[in-house]
């Protein structure tokens, strides 16, 4: 029995430690309710320094002084949408790890299907054709006219 327990214990260890995050023990706020709602808000937010990681796993300074602001809005009364709102107007839609659907961004969610579902169709398109040509749809080699061949003479200079 001990050694079930202690291998629960190892396991539980293990997955707590991939979970970590860098919010500092001073950062953390007194009401419950507001802490997780700052931290929903953390994991949102693009640290402007590492670029692809949350505010709440980042421990660059400009991200701790993220988490610091957003709980200060956040204790001051504003709403989530509020706070991503300031944050956005303050330092663009870039602050956000997952873009809006706006104008602007519509390259950035729809390119990359659009490429691959292009780059498949090429390959697609390229494998018919291997096909096609393997099974004796081409129809062989081309002959050279008569003309052809008389020029073709003249140029190696044999004869006419």
């Amino acid at each position: 029995m001990n050694r079930v327990l202690s291998r629960l214990v190892a396991i539980a260890l293990i997955i707590g430690a991939s979970t970590a995050y860098a919010v500092q023990p001073d950062e953390i706020m007194a009401n419950a309710v507001q802490e997780s709602r700052a931290r929903e808000l953390s994991r949102e937010l693009r640290c402007m320094v590492c670029q692809n990681q949350s505010i709440d796993d980042s421990d660059a300074p400009l991200a701790r002084d993220l988490r610091l602001l957003v709980r200060e809005r956040i204790a001051s009364g504003e709403s989530n949408s509020q706070v991503i709102e300031f944050l956005v107007a303050r330092y663009g839609d870039f602050v956000l790890l997952r873009p809006r659907l706006i104008g602007v961004t519509l390259l950035l969610w729809f390119l990359p299907p659009l490429f691959l579902s292009g780059g498949g169709l090429a390959l697609w398109l390229n494998s018919r054709r291997h096909i096609r040509l393997s099974d004796g749809g081409s129809p062989g080699p081309l002959e050279l006219s008569e003309e052809e061949k008389a020029r073709l003479e003249r140029l190696i200079g044999g004869p006419a």
